[in-house]
C-alpha cells in the first residue's frame, strides 16, 4: 500500500482548495445589499483584503489547473518534475516512508525526433531501521544516437523465501535480512536504423541471513546462502521503433543481453552468464486505445551458480499479482497483454493478464495466471509520463488465499 494514503490525501486538498475560492465569491454574492449599509468602513477595508487574497488564491489554483489538468502541451518542450510521498506498512518492515521522484527531459530540445531522457529517484526508511536507496538513469542524446543507462542502488530489506521451483508452499514462508549493494552501467550506439549494439557492466554485493536454523533455507543445499558478489560483462543487441519510450502506441521493441560472470573471488561468488530476452510489440486499435503484448525469458547458467542469483517471477512490472520471488528458479519464461485506454489527454484506464512460469532441470514449469486493472494520471503531455495505480489477482493455491497486488508506481509497466 506504499503511496497510497498520502495521495489520497493530496487529492483531496487539490480538490477541496479547488472549490473553496468559488464557493467564498458565491457567498458574497448572494448577500442582501441592505446589509452593506450597516458594514463598517474598517469591515469593509478587510473584505476588501480578503478578495484580494481570494483572487490570489484563485490564481494560483489556475496555475495549478492547468499545470495538472489542462489538456494543453507545453510548446517549449520543457522538463517534468514528479515528487510522490512513500508511506507503507508490511508485517516483516514496520512503518515505511519516504520519497520517489522523477525527472523527464530533453538532452536536445532543437532535436524535434529525440526521445525522452529520465531520471529517477527513491529513497524510503522504516521504523524498523532498514532503508532503500535507487538512483536510475536513461539518456538519448542528439538524433537517438546513443542511449545510456545507469543504476546505483543500496537496499537494507528483507524478503520472504518460500523455496525452489513453481510447488512452493505459503506455510513454508521465511523472513531472509539481505543487504544489496549494486552498480549498473550500460551504453548502446546506434548502428543503423532502429538498431543498436551495446556493452554493459554491472557489479553486485549481497549481504544474506537468515536466523531461523530449523527452517527450509539453512536445511537447503544452495550456493551462496550467506551472500557473494558478482561481477557481470555483457553485449547487448536491440531493435526499437517505438514512436515513444514513455507511452508506446505503435512499434516494437526487442532487445537481447547476454552478460558474463568470471570468477574473482570466493567459490560461492557467480561463475557463469545471464542471458536475457525482451520482446515488446504495441498495436493501435484507434487513435486512443493500444494493445501492449510483452515476452520475456530470463535464464542463468554456469559453473557455479549462487541462491541470489536465481530469477524471481512476480513484482509490479510482469506477473503483477505476485510477491515478487513467491517463485523462483534458474530459468524464467512469461508473457503479458495490455490493453491501454487514453479516453482523455490526462486520464487512462488498462486491463492486462499475464501468464509465467520459473523452471529447470531439477523443477518442472508450471505457468500461473495473473489479470487485473488499473487507472493512470498524466502529469506531463510534453513527455507522456503517467502515475500508475494498479491491482491484480494471481492464483489461489489450495488452503491458501488468492494472491493479489497492489501498485503504485511512475512510468508504465512496459
Amino acid at each position: 500500500m506504499t503511496l497510497i494514503c498520502s495521495t489520497i490525501i493530496f487529492l483531496c486538498l487539490f480538490a477541496c482548495f479547488g472549490y473553496l475560492p468559488n464557493i467564498l465569491s458565491l457567498g458574497m454574492q448572494i448577500l442582501p445589499q441592505s446589509l452593506s449599509k450597516l458594514i463598517p468602513y474598517s469591515t469593509l477595508v478587510t473584505v476588501l483584503l480578503m478578495g484580494s487574497g481570494e483572487l490570489k488564491a484563485q490564481n494560483i489554483i489556475q496555475k495549478l489547473s492547468k499545470k495538472f489538468l489542462s489538456s494543453e502541451r507545453d510548446s517549449t518542450r520543457s522538463g517534468s518534475f514528479m515528487v510522490l510521498p512513500a508511506i507503507g506498512y508490511a508485517q516483516e518492515t514496520g512503518v515505511e516512508y519516504g520519497l520517489a521522484s522523477t525527472y523527464n527531459f530533453y538532452l536536445d530540445k532543437s532535436d524535434p525526433k529525440i526521445r525522452t531522457s529520465t531520471v529517477m529517484a527513491m529513497g524510503t526508511f522504516t521504523s524498523n531501521s532498514q532503508s532503500n536507496f535507487k538512483l536510475q538513469t536513461d539518456f538519448w542524446t542528439k538524433n537517438n544516437d546513443y542511449h545510456l543507462i545507469s543504476e546505483i542502488r543500496y537496499r537494507n530489506w528483507p524478503f520472504n523465501y518460500y523455496g525452489l521451483g513453481m510447488d512452493t508452499w505459503k506455510i513454508d514462508e521465511e523472513r531472509i535480512d539481505q543487504k544489496l549493494f549494486r552498480v549498473k552501467l550500460e551504453a548502446e550506439k546506434k548502428i543503423s536504423n532502429n538498431l543498436y549494439s551495446g556493452i554493459n557492466i554491472q557489479y553486485d554485493n549481497f549481504t544474506i541471513r537468515s536466523d531461523s536454523a530449523d527452517r527450509i533455507f539453512n536445511h537447503s543445499d544452495l550456493i551462496g546462502k550467506d551472500g557473494g558478489q558478482q561481477l557481470l560483462i555483457g553485449v547487448s543487441q536491440l531493435f526499437d521503433n517505438r514512436n515513444n519510450v514513455s507511452y508506446t502506441t505503435k512499434g516494437y521493441y526487442a532487445k537481447l543481453r547476454l552478460a558474463y560472470a568470471p570468477k574473482l573471488w570466493t567459490s560461492a561468488d557467480f561463475t557463469g552468464a545471464n542471458l536475457d530476452v525482451d520482446l515488446r510489440g504495441f498495436i493501435p486499435l484507434h487513435n486512443q486505445v493500444t494493445l501492449a503484448l510483452q515476452g520475456i525469458f530470463r535464464s542463468t547458467f554456469g559453473k557455479t551458480v549462487p541462491f541470489y542469483n536465481y530469477r524471481e517471477l512476480g513484482g509490479d512490472m510482469m506477473m503483477r499479482g505476485y510477491y515478487l520471488g513467491r517463485y523462483r528458479d534458474k530459468n524464467y519464461l512469461a508473457s503479458q497483454a495490455e490493453l491501454r485506454y487514453r479516453f482523455h489527454p490526462r486520464f487512462g484506464i488498462v486491463g492486462f493478464s499475464g501468464l509465467g512460469s520459473t523452471f529447470s532441470k531439477e523443477n518442472s514449469s508450471r505457468y500461473v495466471a495473473s489479470y487485473g486493472g488499473g487507472l493512470r494520471y498524466f502529469f506531463s503531455l510534453e513527455h507522456n509520463s503517467s502515475i500508475r495505480f494498479d491491482y491484480s489477482f494471481g492464483e489461489q493455491r489450495p488452503g491458501e488465499k488468492r494472491q493479489s497486488g497492489f501498485y503504485l508506481s511512475l512510468s508504465e509497466a512496459f
